[in-house]
């Protein structure tokens, strides 16, 4: 079975369009919405998705379009599709036309409203719509990078910290990054299958020394509430299993899935943590902000996990106009990663001095919260490696020599 047909069997959907005014493009070339009569000055992300809902969505029910399934049966998986929305690149068409053996494409309609008319050049496109950078590898770059496969005692779950496990609950994304490190395995299979998930719950219960469980994939926010009450209640049944962590990127590119229903049952199975994966500030509008409001208000401690990408988000001020955003919508920026090396992202990695120049350009000029960890995670396995500027001139037996945030020096003194 092609990655298309697992992907249709996964979300109950062929990948096509629905909700448009003709059977070969979404809406139509010319349909238009007249503005409601108190829209005389409305908020500019109301006239975005105004004007996109328009001209490309122009039948579809206002009900289905904040309907998640609605959002995943639809998400665009094909150049065809896309053409519709963007006119590609030569670059863009020839790399989706190769894409056969590769990360597959899928990018939910409200992701697409973010990108659509901003020119082939924009953070979120170039994020989400492979380029034929993306089909070279270099001979760093290896498939399983971070050797995840080495540390997997049972399918799908990976032991490499001695207290924690990361459990892949599913290869099914609702939009695939084109950077993403697990792109070898996910968007080939559905959700992974119920014995597999047994097998894995089996050895977390069998090891007691396991006191944290971080639910991956894939992202586990395209199960069911019906699947996630299941998954969480096994885990929770587990004496020694203190705390469970969600890592998905569906608040920012379907915010439509955090529902209240969604989260009344993850209220349920507290002390429960969320990694959301947030890139660029361009992510961070009304409904997302929404989303995570209504997950932090559930309760739900949340932090976000960036990657430095070359020319989206490797600007000190694009990425302190990020924290500073995520701060204000309650998530705490927690991790920014160097780019791993995944075959075909040459293009999107940064040198790692210049991670470090990012970093001085925020500590003492901004909040300590507003400060993520910067880390390697090591090639190989070797795990998550914090990488901080020197601060530290010499350490004496008189004391510590050191500069502050403005280069100054300052001595503590030894005892």
């Amino acid at each position: 079975m092609n990655f298309k047909a697992h992907e249709a069997a996964a979300t109950g959907t062929d990948g096509g369009l629905t909700g448009s005014s003709s059977p070969e493009e979404p809406g139509g070339k010319y349909a238009k919405r007249a503005l409601p009569p108190d829209c005389d000055a409305p908020d500019p992300d109301d006239l975005r998705l105004f004007r996109f809902l328009s001209i490309y969505y122009p039948l579809t029910d206002p009900a289905d379009w904040n309907d998640w399934r609605w959002q995943m049966r639809n998400g665009v998986t094909t150049a065809a599709q896309l053409s519709r929305f963007m006119e590609l690149t030569p670059s863009e068409a020839e790399a989706l036309a190769r894409l056969k053996g590769r990360l597959p494409l899928r990018i939910t309609p409200w992701y697409l409203s973010l990108m659509t008319g901003r020119g082939a050049g924009h953070p979120l496109r170039r994020m989400m719509v492979p380029t034929l950078e993306e089909l070279t590898t270099r001979p760093e770059e290896k498939s399983d990078s971070l050797n995840e496969e080495g540390s997997s005692p049972v399918s799908g779950l990976v032991h490499r910290y001695p207290d924690r496990v990361l459990f892949l609950v599913t290869q099914v994304c609702s939009a695939y990054c084109r950077y993403c490190t697990r792109s070898h395995s996910v968007g080939r299979l559905a959700h992974a299958p119920r014995l597999q998930w047994e097998q894995a719950i089996e050895y977390i219960a069998a090891h007691p020394g396991i006191r944290d469980v971080l639910i991956s994939g894939g992202d586990p926010l395209t199960l069911t509430d019906t699947q996630l009450e299941y998954l969480l209640s096994r885990l929770r049944s587990i004496p020694h299993v203190e705390i469970l962590r969600i890592g998905t990127k569906v608040p920012v590119v379907m915010p439509q899935r955090i529902t209240p229903e969604l989260t009344a049952l993850l209220e349920r199975f507290h002390p429960l943590w969320m990694s959301i994966h947030f890139s660029h500030p361009e992510e961070i509008t009304r409904e997302t902000a929404a989303a995570c409001a209504r997950l932090a208000g559930a309760g739900i401690p949340l932090g976000s996990q960036t990657v430095l990408l070359r020319d989206i988000n490797d600007d000190p001020q694009v990425m302190r106009s990020l924290l500073h955003k995520l701060l204000q919508i309650r998530v705490r920026p927690y991790y920014l990663y160097q780019c791993d090396l995944v075959p075909g992202t040459h293009h999107f990695r940064t040198p790692v001095s210049h991670g470090l120049e990012i970093i001085r350009s925020l500590r003492g000029f901004t909040s300590g919260y507003a400060i993520p960890h910067f880390v390697i995670d090591a090639p190989g396995g070797g795990g998550k490696i914090p990488l901080l500027p020197e601060y530290v001139r010499e350490i004496t037996p008189e004391g510590i020599v050191m500069n502050n945030y403005l280069g100054e020096t300052c001595f503590y003194p030894g005892f």
